[in-house]
């Protein structure tokens, strides 16, 4: 017993403090690896994570000054972005001195606000060239959608996806372009709508500018079509569409129709021409009120009452200022003629219908002319297509020289070999 307390003590000697203990395992003399903590005792060294070698610390003190010029110049920024307004400043915001936020603050967020609004603006400050000098440039510009008004899309089975062309489309281009800057405003992209116009107007007659996707804006997820970078005055744009959301900054400048289903029959398009032509033909100062007063109406019906209203009075005054026409018609009833018919011969028209009646004219000797020059029109068309098709490039390194302001390499034309040059030769033969 006195020497297995003697091992037992000499075992406890021999234990180092503030370690764990090793565990006998059962029925077994040998000691096992496995440790329990008996006291903990600290050695008073400091830890390592309240030290940093220099590096660290010279790289913490390079952050926080990073923090402190990144604050400062944000502060700075903000009080430039303050500033009173400039006059080229105010000109590319499209604003002026009455309407722009006349505060530092708010003239700092109205800055501020479009830094990160520049993705949603369009592509270009002002959409249009500016206008042609007079007589060239016509009074009113008409802004004109594609998808369901001009033209639709419709499948069936036998042929798949197709665009069908809306009835009397040809003749609302031809002859409301007698009256108006038409230009082409649609949300389709480039590729998709540039065919469908290529279609519409072969001979580019009619439509005098185009815009796409690009020239829209983006507000709260929504595309619009701004009319502030039209570069036009508001007063005399007029915007045709189907979508009351496209229109929602100017939905005074807007007339909003039932879009077009396909359907063979419709004349909403045609419909149109009569109001639109008369705010050609009298050329009011500014075309919004006007709009407003048949803003929600059927605006092809209310207009043709209102144009039979003014007839009735142009009649009614006529008869009162020409009272021998009604005398001179009783005289003739006499011999057996027809009194109404005499007298309506002798009415003389509006001047509505004067003026009608020239456009009709017109828009007559018009397409006379292109179905007597047709041959001579394709020529040009197919001359201005090959151009264009020379300026392509064929290859990746004429597009980087073009790029890098390389004139394109004309290539071999109908006639022409490569690597062989026509020599004309009498007889108007041509060997190569």
């Amino acid at each position: 017993m006195l020497a297995g307390l003697a091992r037992n003590a000499s075992r406890r000697a021999l234990r180092p403090s503030g370690s764990r203990a090793m565990t006998q395992l059962p029925n077994s003399n040998v000691p096992s690896l496995d440790f329990s903590p008996e006291s903990e005792q600290t050695t008073g060294a400091k830890s390592s994570k309240d030290s940093l070698s220099s590096v660290e610390q010279k790289r913490r003190n390079m952050g926080r000054i990073s923090l402190a010029v990144l604050v400062l110049g944000f502060g700075i920024n903000a009080i430039y972005m303050g500033r009173e307004w400039d006059e080229t400043e105010l000109k590319a915001k499209k604003l002026t001195l009455e309407n722009a936020p006349s505060s530092r603050w708010g003239r700092t967020k109205e800055r501020f606000t479009d830094i990160f609004d520049y993705f949603n603006k369009p592509a270009w400050p002002e959409l249009l060239p500016p206008t042609l000098p007079p007589p060239h440039q016509k009074p009113y510009t008409l802004l004109i959608s594609i998808d369901d008004l001009l033209v639709t899309s419709t499948w069936d089975r036998q042929h798949g996806w197709r665009t069908a062309k809306r009835p009397g489309v040809d003749y609302f281009l031809a002859y409301i372009s007698q009256f108006y800057e038409v230009v082409v405003f649609t949300t389709q992209n480039f590729y998709t709508a540039a065919p469908i116009l290529d279609k519409l107007d072969r001979y580019n007659f009619y439509i005098n500018h185009r815009l796409y996707r690009e020239a829209t804006r983006s507000i709260n997820g929504k595309i619009v079509k701004d009319l502030s970078y039209l570069n036009r005055p508001l007063n005399t744009v007029i915007s045709l569409d189907t979508n009351l959301e496209h229109v929602s900054t100017h939905p005074e400048n807007a007339i909003v129709i039932p879009p077009w289903k396909g359907d063979p029959n419709d004349k909403g398009l045609v419909a149109m021409i009569p109001f639109l032509e008369s705010i050609g033909i009298y050329k009011p100062q500014d075309v919004r009120p006007i709009l407003a007063a048949y803003q929600g109406k059927d605006i092809p019906l209310e207009y043709a009452k209102k144009e039979a209203e003014a007839k009735a009075l142009h009649v009614e005054k006529w008869t009162k200022d020409r009272p021998q026409g009604l005398a001179g018609a009783s005289f003739s009833s006499f011999f057996g003629f027809s009194p109404g018919n005499t007298q309506r011969s002798k009415i003389p028209p509006t001047y509505l219908e004067q003026k009608r009646r020239e456009a009709q004219e017109q828009y007559a000797e018009e397409q006379k002319y292109i179905r007597e020059h047709k041959d001579y029109l394709e020529g040009l068309l197919k001359k201005e297509q090959e151009m264009m098709a020379n300026e392509v490039p064929g290859t990746l390194w004429e597009a980087i020289g073009q790029m890098t302001g390389e004139p394109p390499k004309k290539k071999a034309t109908e006639g022409q070999e490569a690597g062989k040059e026509v020599v004309p030769v009498k007889g108007g033969g041509a060997s190569s």
